[in-house]
């Protein structure tokens, strides 16, 4: 498994579950963590699409399509399955951090 794959899957996570915490009960009581989480949420959102875009661009068409379709199925599991937990927050801006390095890594060494 590549780490622009693990890295694509991990940042669409990481921008899906920010996207369904509108709920101030499940947002960080800190307002500052509130907003390094929304820009994380961000940067997650725009490497991933970064992410993809290479992968179709300069990879192979089903490196790509194995990626999309994957942060699909696990976006699905974790809104459809999972539902709101008081960690998300906290699991979320994980993700947004290890997916951001390996992406970091992906582009620059895959």
């Amino acid at each position: 498994m590549s780490a622009s794959l693990i890295a694509a899957l991990l940042l669409s996570v990481a921008a899906y579950i920010h996207t369904r915490s509108p709920d101030p009960r499940m947002r960080p009581e800190n307002p500052m963590a509130d907003l390094v989480w929304r820009g994380l949420a961000f940067a997650s959102l725009i490497a991933w699409g970064a992410l993809i875009m290479r992968g179709f661009v300069a990879g192979h068409w089903a490196d790509a399509t194995a990626a999309l379709l994957g942060s699909f199925a696990l976006n699905w599991y974790i809104g459809h399955y999972r539902g709101p937990k008081p960690t998300w927050p906290g699991l979320s801006m994980l993700f947004a951090v290890v997916g951001l390095g390996l992406a970091g890594y992906a582009f620059l060494y895959e």
